[in-house]
């Protein structure tokens, strides 16, 4: 088998990845794991799947806990997606995939209906009891929207359909809209990177870097990471709609991100990519009274710098793996000097959210905010997995797969159903009983490991 390596600014979206196994033998705990995944996975992961329902005018996939029942979530219904397609891979029928269809293009299609292509305002989440009306926030540009991911959504759908996206050509100027909006009101200028317009409903929700920070300030690597992949998921959908013209705009767009990312948030001293804090006063060019003196404040030596780096350690810098934006030289800073470092990300069953050595480290079971202030979640053990194949690191990640797979075992075996999030050192669940969601893709992994073709997200 052979193994397929991203070129950084090519224009890819990858469906299936082959990955041989570096071990001579998986281990006996891992594979007794495996069996039991496996069966619970491919019995349970139906219930995903939703009718029309409310507000929400298509089928379309849930995380799959009783919290989350008929309520679509941004990247939540992606990510499952992704799973859902690594399940029907390894045992369902062409009339299975066939049935999957509707409820994986709904998803996206839910959220196209409420989408304007003026304003392009998408709500993050739609419920059963919601109001359509109530949707749209009175002032869209002071509050956060939908997760750049609904173009890595529809491209992987698309993929799956040989790069067919009739379906989504009716829609496409409400997507266009969409990233226009970022582009337009998340964006800024001095630094190229992208904000959130305040803390609500991150995704990764108490982020000390966006947490309780003023509004508009953060510019997170979790979003811009995820802004690279939508720009170019973009420029993905624009070729296979032949809109050659928009393609070459958003593949611009998102090298140039990429540029300012790797300027502004890779840490030299740390090996590390962190968010930025864009809370500066801006530089004085008229002058004012003070201490009594008219005067033109810091005149002399103004700041030369447009933001600056918050170190804390947060999981999601080795989002830039996943995403293809590290350079080869500073992932292997990344995997020395953090990934493997037992006192801060490395635990026995898997990366931990936030650094041990942060002050604000906690295990505590939350919700509105989940926490993500140490605990493992299926997601980031995931995605950083995802960035050290990427990069070449066979043996790190096979490690993670392993962990991760005795993490959901185990749980499988005590409580027969996975959890939102575990602690770190025992595997013990904290909260939310039956979460299906991206814990799924640990079939992902499991594939990868005994050398089968995994689906993958991008």
């Amino acid at each position: 088998m052979k193994i397929i390596q991203l070129k950084f600014g090519m224009l890819c979206i990858l469906i299936i990845l082959t990955i041989p196994i570096s071990y001579s033998q998986i281990p006996d705990s891992v594979a007794e794991n495996i069996k039991i995944i496996k069966k619970q996975v491919f019995q349970d992961y139906k219930q995903m799947y939703k009718p029309p329902v409310g507000a929400l005018l298509y089928p379309f996939i849930t995380p799959g806990s009783h919290s989350y029942a008929n309520v679509l979530w941004d990247w939540d219904s992606w990510l499952s997606n992704i799973a859902l397609r690594q399940i029907l891979q390894d045992q369902g029928s062409d009339a299975d995939k066939v049935e999957a269809l509707s409820f994986e293009q709904g998803c996206i299609l839910n959220y196209l209906a409420y989408t304007d292509s003026v304003d392009g305002y998408m709500p993050m989440v739609i419920g059963k009891n919601s109001d359509p009306a109530k949707l749209k926030p009175a002032d869209i540009y002071s509050t956060n929207m939908h997760k750049p991911v609904i173009a890595q959504h529809a491209a992987f759908l698309t993929k799956l359909n040989s790069g067919n996206a009739d379906w989504l050509r009716n829609k496409f100027g409400s997507m266009r809209g969409f990233i226009n909006n970022y582009q337009t009101h998340h964006h800024n200028k001095e630094t190229g990177l992208f904000f959130w317009q305040d803390d609500l409903a991150i995704g990764v929700d108490n982020d000390p870097s966006t947490f309780f920070r003023p509004n508009r300030s953060s510019a997170s690597i979790f979003l811009n990471c995820l802004m690279f992949k939508e720009l170019k998921a973009m420029a993905y959908l624009s070729t296979c709609l032949k809109q050659d013209s928009l393609a070459q705009k958003y593949e611009k767009d998102a090298e140039a991100l990429k540029d300012s990312i790797r300027t502004n948030c890779w840490d030299e001293k740390d090996g590390f990519y962190y968010s930025v804090d864009l809370n500066l006063r801006p530089i004085m060019n008229q002058p004012a009274i003070i201490f009594g003196h008219s005067m033109i404040l810091h005149k002399g030596m103004p700041r030369t710098y447009s933001g600056l780096i918050q170190r804390f350690g947060v999981w999601s810098g080795f989002m830039t793996m996943w995403a293809g934006i590290a350079t080869p030289d500073q992932a292997k800073r990344m995997v020395a000097e953090n990934y493997k470092d037992t006192r801060t990300f490395n635990a026995k069953y898997g990366i931990r959210t936030l650094s041990k050595l942060e002050k604000m480290y906690s295990l505590r079971a939350s919700s509105n905010p989940s926490n993500w202030w140490g605990p493992i979640w299926g997601i980031s053990n995931y995605m950083t997995y995802r960035g050290l194949l990427k990069y070449g690191f066979k043996k790190e990640a096979n490690d993670l797969a392993c962990k991760t797979i005795l993490l959901f075992g185990n749980d499988f075996k005590k409580e027969g159903a996975l959890h939102e999030y575990y602690n770190p050192e025992s595997g013990e669940p904290i909260m939310n009983k039956g979460f299906q969601n991206w814990n799924y893709l640990v079939l992902n992994m499991i594939d990868c490991l005994e050398g089968k073709k995994a689906i993958e997200e991008y």
